[in-house]
């Protein structure tokens, strides 16, 4: 069985859509996963459309170069941070393309993994890095940060309004090594029932472990790093398309398509414009595209999969 066709991603149909994926053109995904947006993309772009595939993940680079194999050599995969994503995609020969994805969410198979340490409902080691050769783990950050550092750190990431009194928890209970003793931790701290989300309740731990993944992985600072890369890579008429999950993740991508739309960044108070700046996108939806209310059913964790679409300019190119 086509292992792509059975694992259905978030927003799969508009983000073909968004991409306005056609035969012969040329796409990177930059965050591969279980390579179901990527077999999308392949298929859509057939006979002779190519893709780069990358993730920070090397299990998932592993993964899909199963998943994929059917699409031969119209499939390019590489290890690396979307970070990267310019001097990558270059040396491969993916300069000038047609469309960019970035689904910023995690995997079912990284979250299902105990071992990876992403999810407080499989006990495992507190990881949580998308390379687990690479860096700190969220076991060092919870075990050496002092407690007004981690409170700054569960508020700046996670918004999480009780960061005080988990930090002061967690510095109580050390040494954490487990997702269950975290979990547990922070579940005393602030009690059951305490958190509600926009559609239904969330664990209480839900915030914390997505600060400490954040931090980790440095998630904002290389999506800051990799958009203005997507945008020069796109010929004119190609677009960028990215999936967040949080708050935090789509106001920086709704700053950068809204900046990249207009002509001039100056201050209000500046009399003539001194910065030189040129617009390079036009945003294609004011609003995210929000998943429906079927495949949230189908697939609860695409609750919060918001899409954000912009359209590269004729005439911006670097």
């Amino acid at each position: 069985m086509d292992e792509a066709r059975t694992h259905v991603p978030v927003l799969y149909d508009q983000v073909l859509a968004g991409l306005s994926v056609r035969p012969g053109g040329r796409y990177v995904d930059a965050t591969v996963g279980g390579g179901g947006h990527a077999a999308g993309i392949l298929r859509a772009s057939a006979p002779d459309g190519r893709l780069l595939g990358l993730d920070a993940d090397p299990e998932a680079i592993a993964f899909a170069e199963r998943v994929l194999h059917p699409f031969g050599e119209r499939l390019t995969l590489q290890v690396a941070n979307f970070r990267h994503l310019a001097q990558v995609a270059t040396a491969l020969g993916f300069e000038q393309i047609d469309g960019v994805l970035l689904d910023l969410g995690l995997s079912s198979r990284q979250l299902a993994d105990g071992s990876r340490g992403f999810s407080f409902s499989q006990d495992g080691p507190l990881d949580m890095r998308f390379d687990p050769t690479q860096g700190l783990r969220a076991a060092d950050l919870v075990n050496s940060l002092s407690e007004v550092e981690l409170a700054d750190l569960l508020w700046r990431y996670g918004e999480e309004r009780f960061a005080r009194r988990i930090a002061r928890a967690i510095v109580a209970a050390r040494p954490l090594l487990t997702t269950a003793h975290l979990a547990e931790v922070v579940t005393r701290a602030v009690g059951q029932g305490k958190h509600k989300g926009a559609r239904e309740r969330i664990h209480p731990a839900t915030r914390t472990f997505q600060a400490l993944r954040i931090a980790v992985n440095d998630e904002l600072t290389a999506l800051a790093e990799a958009l203005p890369q997507a945008r020069d890579l796109l010929r004119p008429g190609g677009r960028v398309a990215v999936i967040s999950f949080h708050s935090l993740e789509d106001r920086l991508v709704k700053r950068f398509f809204q900046d990249e739309a207009r002509d001039c960044l100056c201050p209000p108070e500046m009399p003539v414009c001194v910065c030189g700046h040129r617009a390079s996108l036009r945003p294609v939806n004011r609003r995210p595209i929000r998943p429906g209310d079927q495949e949230i059913a189908a697939n609860p964790r695409s609750r919060s999969a918001r899409l954000r679409i912009a359209e590269r300019l004729a005439g911006s190119e670097a």
